[in-house]
């Protein structure tokens, strides 16, 4: 059976190989299946569409997210012993 997808060859720097795999195994895909995805979201618009509502997020919502980032970090960035 053969298969419809063609194979290509790119190269890399040893950094940028190493962060792209790192990438790819967080989001739980290999670094081939990674690469494709990362192609088909920037050419079909997908990607840009979804930085684009991040934005618009951060925009309405950013202080209120710093607010609560700041008291939920809160907890931890305290020293013992420290003034209030």
């Amino acid at each position: 059976m053969s298969s419809a997808k063609k194979q290509t060859q790119v190269r890399l720097e040893p950094a940028v190989l190493a962060a792209g795999k790192d990438a790819a195994a967080a989001r739980g895909l290999d670094f081939n299946r990674y690469v494709e995805r990362l192609i088909v979201e920037d050419t079909t618009g997908a990607r840009a569409a979804g930085m684009s509502a991040a934005q618009r997020l951060i925009d309405e919502h950013g202080s209120f997210l710093d607010d609560l980032e700041e008291q939920l970090d809160a907890p931890y960035t305290r020293q013992p012993g420290a003034a209030e």
